[in-house]
């Protein structure tokens, strides 16, 4: 599948309403498949252990691709696919990336269900907002001196000679030209030179922001990945298909994150994990992505760390491991801010129900991720010390981990704490977390000791 048989059949699709689309194709047809294959949300096991369940959701998903395409709202049509476009697609997926350079260049693999392999770990701010560069630069080098870290994931630049940044103008693309040589910059200052920045530009939403900001000069380079946005639920357009484009012809590889929203169009989370699988599919097919990350969300929570979505995640992270070789990882949003217990129990939980279910991890978005400042180095390095402490443990160990956290903080997703912003819980000279928060981090990874899972310790 190439972009000029993607656009072909965006042009000569079926021709639909987005609003027929979403309600009169998509979400019956979720609900359908729900149907069909008796898929059940257990609240019990938010981790379950059921291969059948896995391949049953995979099955709905990969039906559902079939039976709904993509939606391309620029021309009003569905982007749809044969059954052998797809198993093609699902034969000629890349089952390895080779990302950065020098001593920095590692290699991205897949991972199964009790993979001693350990996750590749994406770690940063997952797109959250930063205020201001020198911020940025402080936040970035503590991300690049993480252990753990394989790739970064920068935050997103609001204000570009002190005026905040608007969508699609001037302001735009300077902000995105300067995320990209900030962040290349506090990675030198770190001694990681070669590290790949696999979701580049959170400050690029357009492609004429990303292209520019894509030049030589500002330090992207092709052993980087360049993550692309889909819409809810199943949706492109336009300029994210040149974006595609762009990053195609500079011989990089693609990323597509998506988010299903749970209590949405794709209704509970039996639908949301079958919609999250069938997105896989439409960011293989349709964005020619070589590697995903789903962030399936809560409607009401905006999060991704409740007992529900916790399920949606292990079920479809069993369902892709099992089924594909596809390189996926899952983004972590909690509802809690950083220098709180919450965040790091949100985060662990996530975390652990990812890799035991054959995922890797970006992490993370903290407090929703609609705050500005609201980020450290901390909340990542935590959830990467977690994802590699539970490389190899049994679905059925991790789902008594996961329980245990749910029971510490799910009754305050309704009214979770906001946390501090990075200065008052990360000493940047020190590159370390502040006394309060450190305190917070030796009280947690006691915690997590006594549920068997042991953490590194602090020094």
């Amino acid at each position: 599948m190439q972009i000029l048989d993607v656009m072909q059949k965006a042009l000569e699709g079926k021709p639909l309403s987005e609003n027929d689309y979403q309600l009169r194709r998509f979400s019956p047809k979720v609900k359908e498949k729900v149907k069909e294959y008796d898929i059940k949300y257990d609240p019990d096991n938010p981790v379950p252990s059921d291969d059948s369940l896995a391949d049953d959701v995979f099955k709905a998903g990969y039906e559902l691709f079939l039976d709904v395409g993509a939606f391309c709202m620029d021309t009003g049509r569905v982007i749809s696919y044969t059954e052998s476009e797809v198993k093609e697609a699902l034969r000629n997926a890349p089952d390895k990336l080779v990302m950065g350079e020098g001593r920095d260049r590692k290699t991205f693999v897949p991972r199964k269900i009790g993979d001693k392999t350990p996750p590749w770990c994406l770690l940063g701010a997952g797109g959250g907002a930063i205020s201001t560069d020198e911020s940025f630069l402080r936040l970035m080098e503590g991300y690049a001196e993480i252990p753990e870290v394989n790739a970064i994931t920068t935050p997103a630049i609001t204000r570009a000679g002190g005026i905040r940044i608007r969508p699609r103008s001037p302001l735009e693309v300077l902000g995105a030209m300067r995320n990209a040589a900030l962040a290349r910059e506090a990675c030198n200052r770190a001694g990681r030179p070669g590290i790949p920045f696999m979701n580049t530009l959170s400050t690029a939403e357009s492609a004429i922001a990303l292209s520019a900001a894509m030049q030589p000069r500002y330090g992207l380079r092709a052993s980087d990945g360049f993550m692309i946005a889909s819409m809810d639920p199943m949706k492109i357009d336009f300029d994210r298909l040149n974006k595609v484009t762009v990053v195609l012809s500079m011989g990089a590889p693609v990323g597509m994150d998506f988010a299903p929203l749970m209590g949405g169009y794709p209704g509970g989370p039996e639908g949301t994990a079958i919609t999250t699988v069938a997105s896989h599919l439409m960011g293989l097919l349709t964005l020619q992505s070589s590697y995903l990350i789903p962030f399936p969300l809560h409607l009401r929570y905006v999060s991704n760390s409740s007992r529900d979505l916790l399920w949606t995640i292990s079920t479809m992270g069993q369902a892709i491991s099992r089924n594909t070789h596809l390189l996926s990882l899952s983004l972590n949003y909690t509802a809690a801010g950083p220098c709180t217990p919450m965040v790091l129990q949100e985060t662990c939980a996530s975390a652990i129900s990812a890799v035991a279910s054959g995922l890797s991890i970006e992490s993370l978005g903290t407090a929703q991720n609609k705050y500005e400042d609201r980020m450290s180095p901390v909340e990542p390095r935590i959830s990467a010390e977690a994802a590699h402490a539970v490389v190899g443990m049994k679905r059925e160990d991790a789902n008594e981990v996961v329980k245990a956290l749910l029971k510490k903080y799910e009754a305050k997703l309704p009214n979770p704490p906001l946390g501090k912003p990075h200065w008052e819980c990360w000493d940047a000279e020190a590159r370390r977390p502040s006394k309060e928060y450190s305190k917070v981090v030796r009280d947690f990874k006691k915690q997590m000791s006594e549920l068997g899972v042991a953490l590194k310790p602090e020094t």
